[in-house]
């Protein structure tokens, strides 16, 4: 299995998770739309993807509905969530995190210290990377306010929620969004990547990590309503960035899960995350898929990882 595009820190770095799972009905509902609930089918017994993730089997999962945030939590919403409550983020308090080789310049990446990590040697650990300078301090979010917030860990991204009156999806809630009403498909709008030669999600195009064509028309992160919405009305699923879910992640959870509302295994050590992210590349990590999972330490942060919000009805 290759360590997908992601890094994180140790698990023993872990500081300790918040408490049990609740359900959340006071924040605002504006801006998101109404998942139906009802039964579908939750992962998949295909030959595609990564075993030792836990995807199959395929079993059944029925959900209250729910409301979920049309889009990723954008910089523009996350600045006035610090602003009114002096918020500072677990990469803040670290004065690091982990940016795309990619991403710096040549003067950084000549200096950088690159994460030595079998399989994902295009990670750096920078100083001075955050939110408000994704790829060091040398860069800013003044002209990408609606882009998805990045450099954000899953407690950073639940203090956010219960800020907003919300809380972050279940990976089964996660999932039945994702896939927009479709049937055990791979992707929100059906099985084929590219339908009619269209690309419907922000993804590596051409060798990675070292060239990218930008064929989809980005490089790094999209604008958060890039693309066609799903059945849903929910934009960027797939691609993008990474998004954080509720769960502690387990990759034997779907053979015991409880078929309704399941909420993940009660303890863990890192956090599912799901949809895939810009550097995902079929020559090494399909995870752009509705079926697929991964996972991190909830400190860890880059610069492909945001999250989205739930809220219950």
């Amino acid at each position: 299995m290759k360590a997908c595009c992601v890094p994180g820190h140790p698990a023993a770095e872990t500081p300790s998770a918040a408490g049990g799972f609740q359900r959340v009905r006071t924040g605002s509902i504006e801006g998101m739309q109404l998942i139906p609930g009802g039964e579908f089918l939750m992962g998949t017994d295909g030959t595609y993807g990564f075993a030792p993730d836990g995807e199959g089997p395929v079993h059944a999962v029925e959900l209250a509905p729910f409301y979920l945030d049309a889009t990723c939590v954008t910089n523009e919403q996350f600045n006035a969530f610090v602003n009114a409550a002096g918020y500072r983020t677990e990469a803040e308090r670290f004065g690091w995190s982990f940016v795309f080789f990619g991403h710096l310049t040549a003067a950084q990446q000549a200096t950088a210290v690159r994460l030595r990590v079998l399989g994902s040697e295009w990670w750096c650990r920078i100083d001075g990377a955050t939110w408000r300078h994704p790829e060091g301090p040398a860069s800013n979010i003044k002209k990408i306010w609606t882009h998805p917030l990045v450099q954000v860990s899953w407690s950073d991204a639940m203090a956010y929620a219960t800020w907003a009156g919300k809380r972050l999806p279940t990976e089964a809630e996660w999932e039945c969004a994702a896939r927009g009403g479709l049937v055990q498909k791979k992707f929100p709008w059906g099985d084929d990547l590219e339908p009619g030669g269209r690309h419907l999600m922000n993804v590596w195009q051409g060798e990675f990590p070292n060239h990218n064509t930008r064929a989809d028309g980005h490089y790094g992160v999209a604008p958060a309503k890039s693309f066609k919405a799903n059945g849903y009305g929910l934009y960027q699923m797939t691609g993008n960035v990474w998004e954080w879910c509720w769960d502690w992640f387990d990759a034997g959870i779907y053979r015991n899960s409880p078929k309704e509302n399941p909420t993940g295994p009660a303890t863990g050590d890192r956090r599912v995350m799901r949809g895939g992210s810009y550097l995902c590349h079929a020559s090494y990590c399909n995870r752009y898929r509705t079926d697929a999972r991964s996972s991190n330490t909830p400190d860890s942060s880059t610069t492909n990882l945001g999250f989205r919000c739930a809220r219950d009805v």
